[in-house]
């Protein structure tokens, strides 16, 4: 009778990466990954809705799974309208309410599962409170969250204070207080992205998310992939900066967000008994 192999360790479904931008990359290198969801948060509806059917007709393939955000919603002129690194499509510029009514049902009627909006101060104009808030309340009537570029001094805490229900980055543009951390761990979660930062920001953001996470806010690994040269795959210097936070075993499991192993089209993982870093999972070929 012949043996076959056995290997100890536990099955679960593949990583989700919270924060990419699948214009950026080879987005084809997802079918050999770790990860077994991504979320695009700025790109251009109709080609992420599009690649998101292409994969979904390939039922019979392992495969990621997409969520999407559609094109950043910003202020006219505002960020990141005059990025090189933005395709066309990737984000709108909002003058008025009509505006954003019709970019939000857009986004929604393209398939989006929450709404991006930008406020990064340092780069140009924003939204004020006014539109910020009646973006949120348009997106709510989607049924859609609100995830916010929050960049510059203030703007972490001004977006969740106008509604925004997910920073699309760990805050890194100044240390908030021990009562800012307290506020926002009780109503909203961070994506972390930390490894895109130099080492003044980096250093700020992991301050942030250690005291974020010990006051029982929520972590999502994200990596801001297509930033810069990024894996397709998990990001190991993103894991190590969020061990750095303090976020590490059963704990940082929970902040990658593994799929379903059980869905038929998932991809599945297998995490060696006795190792406790995700980074070792081996994708089951079965």
């Amino acid at each position: 009778m012949q043996t076959l192999p056995h290997e100890d360790g536990t099955v679960i479904g593949g990583f989700t990466d919270h924060h990419v931008h699948l214009q950026l990359v080879d987005h084809t290198l997802l079918a050999g990954s770790r990860l077994g969801r991504v979320v695009d948060l700025g790109g251009n509806p109709r080609f992420v809705s599009s690649l998101r059917s292409s994969l979904n007709d390939q039922s019979h393939v392992r495969r990621t799974s997409i969520e999407f955000a559609g094109a950043f919603l910003t202020a006219v002129g505002g960020y990141p309208s005059d990025r090189s690194w933005a395709p066309a499509g990737s984000f709108r510029e909002i003058a008025d309410r009509a505006d954003a009514a019709s970019a939000v049902a857009e986004m929604a009627d393209a398939g989006a599962s929450r709404i991006k909006v930008a406020s990064n101060s340092t780069a140009g104009p924003v939204f004020d409170d006014d539109m910020f808030r009646a973006i949120v309340g348009l997106s709510a009537a989607r049924g859609l969250p609100v995830v916010a570029h929050a960049e510059g001094v203030g703007e972490a805490q001004r977006t969740v204070r106008l509604g925004a229900a997910i920073l699309a980055h760990a805050p890194f543009t100044e240390r908030l207080s021990d009562h800012e951390i307290g506020e926002q761990a009780a109503s909203v979660s961070w994506i972390s992205t930390l490894s895109i930062h130099d080492e003044a920001a980096l250093a700020t953001a992991i301050d942030n998310v250690r005291r974020f996470h010990a006051a029982g806010g929520a972590v999502l690994y994200g990596t801001d992939m297509g930033n810069g040269p990024t894996p397709v795959d998990l990001n190991r210097y993103e894991i190590d900066a969020l061990r750095e936070a303090g976020i590490d075993g059963a704990d940082l499991l929970r902040t990658l967000d593994p799929v379903d192993p059980s869905h038929p089209a998932s991809v599945r993982l297998l995490l060696p008994a006795g190792d406790a870093d995700p980074f070792h999972a081996q994708i089951l070929k079965v």
